[in-house]
C-alpha cells in the first residue's frame, strides 16, 4: 500500500511540475506562435512580391513557381529556429541544423547532376541570350528552342523531331545563336567553266544577287574566286539577309541560285557538268588512237 502511495506522490509531483513549467513557459508558447504567424504571413507577401518581380524578367512560370517556393521554405525554416530558441530549446535547434547539413550533403552527392541543371537553367533563363524562339545549333542539332524547363531546355528541329539537351550542356559547352544577331550571311558556292571570262562573270553575278530586293543595304555583296577545280573554276559569292526564322535563309538562297542561272543562261555562261580527260601518253598529251598500234 505504501509503495502505491508513493508512486502516485511521485506521479503527483511531476504532473504539478511540468503544470508549473508550462504556466511559466506560456508566455514564450504565446510568443513562439506569434513568430511563426507573423512569419508566415511575411512568407506570403514575400513569395508574392517575388512573384511579380520575376515574371518581369522571365515567362518560365516553372522556374518563377520554383524559386518562390524555396524562398518560402527558407523563411518558415527561420521562424521555426527562432520559436525553437525562444522556446529555450537549443539543443533541438542544434539537432536539426546538423540533421539538416547532413541530409543537404546526402541530396547534394545524389542529385549533383540534377543540382547542376536547375542551376544552369535558372542561369539561361534569367542571364543567357537564349529565349523561346530562338533558332540555336548544338552538336548536330539545329532548330527552335520550344521550352527552357528546370532539367532541360527542349528544341523542336526543322525536320520534325524534339530534341531534349540538359541545361548544364547549354551552360558549359559551345552552341551556335543564330537569332541573337538577326542577320544572317548566305555563302552560295558557284563553279564556271575554264572557258568564261572571270571578270564578265563576277560583273553578272553580282548583278543577279543585287535583284534580291530584301538583301541588307548596311552590309556589302562580296565575290571571292576560290580554285581551279577538276572541271570549273569556283567563287563564292556572299550576301546578307535579315533572319528571324529558318526560312528567311532558305529562301533568299534558293533566290540567289534562281537569279544567278538564269543570268548564266541570258549571257552564254556554262556552269560545267564534271568532266574527265583520259590522257593515254607517258608525258602526257597523247590521245588513244596514238598510242595504240595500228
Amino acid at each position: 500500500m505504501a509503495y502505491f502511495e508513493n508512486a502516485l506522490q511521485i506521479v503527483t509531483e511531476k504532473i504539478g511540475s511540468w503544470t508549473n513549467d508550462f504556466i511559466s513557459m506560456l508566455p514564450n508558447f504565446v510568443i513562439a506562435a506569434l513568430v511563426v504567424i507573423i512569419f508566415y504571413l511575411i512568407a506570403k507577401l514575400f513569395t508574392r512580391l517575388l512573384k511579380s518581380t520575376l515574371s518581369k524578367f522571365t515567362s518560365n512560370v516553372a522556374v518563377i513557381k520554383l524559386i518562390a517556393s524555396f524562398s518560402r521554405i527558407a523563411i518558415m525554416a527561420a521562424a521555426l529556429f527562432i520559436a525553437l530558441g525562444i522556446l529555450e530549446l537549443e539543443k533541438t535547434v542544434t539537432s536539426l541544423l546538423a540533421g539538416v547539413g547532413i541530409v543537404g550533403l546526402a541530396i547534394g552527392f545524389a542529385f549533383k547532376d540534377a543540382i547542376a541543371n536547375f542551376l544552369a537553367g535558372i542561369y539561361i533563363t534569367f542571364k543567357s541570350t537564349v529565349n523561346v524562339g530562338d533558332i540555336v545549333e548544338f552538336g548536330d542539332h539545329m532548330g527552335t528552342v520550344k521550352s527552357i524547363g528546370l532539367r532541360a531546355v527542349k528544341i523542336d528541329t526543322f525536320q520534325g523531331q524534339e530534341v531534349v539537351i540538359p541545361n548544364r550542356l547549354i551552360f558549359e559547352d559551345i552552341y551556335k545563336h543564330y537569332t541573337v544577331n538577326s542577320v544572317r550571311r548566305i555563302d552560295l558556292n558557284v563553279g564556271i567553266s575554264y572557258g568564261e571570262d572571270l571578270q564578265k562573270v563576277e560583273d553578272i553575278t553580282l548583278s543577279a544577287i543585287k535583284e534580291i530586293d530584301y538583301l541588307l543595304k548596311t552590309k556589302p555583296i562580296d565575290l571571292y574566286f576560290l580554285e581551279f577545280g577538276d572541271s570549273s573554276i569556283n567563287f563564292v559569292v556572299r550576301y546578307w539577309v535579315k533572319f528571324q526564322k529558318q526560312t528567311d535563309y532558305l529562301q533568299a538562297l534558293s533566290d540567289g541560285v534562281k537569279n544567278i542561272k538564269s543570268a548564266y543562261d541570258a549571257n552564254d555562261i556554262t556552269i560545267p557538268f564534271p568532266i574527265r580527260t583520259l590522257d593515254f601518253g607517258i608525258k602526257g598529251g597523247k590521245t588513244l588512237t596514238e598510242v595504240l598500234p595500228n
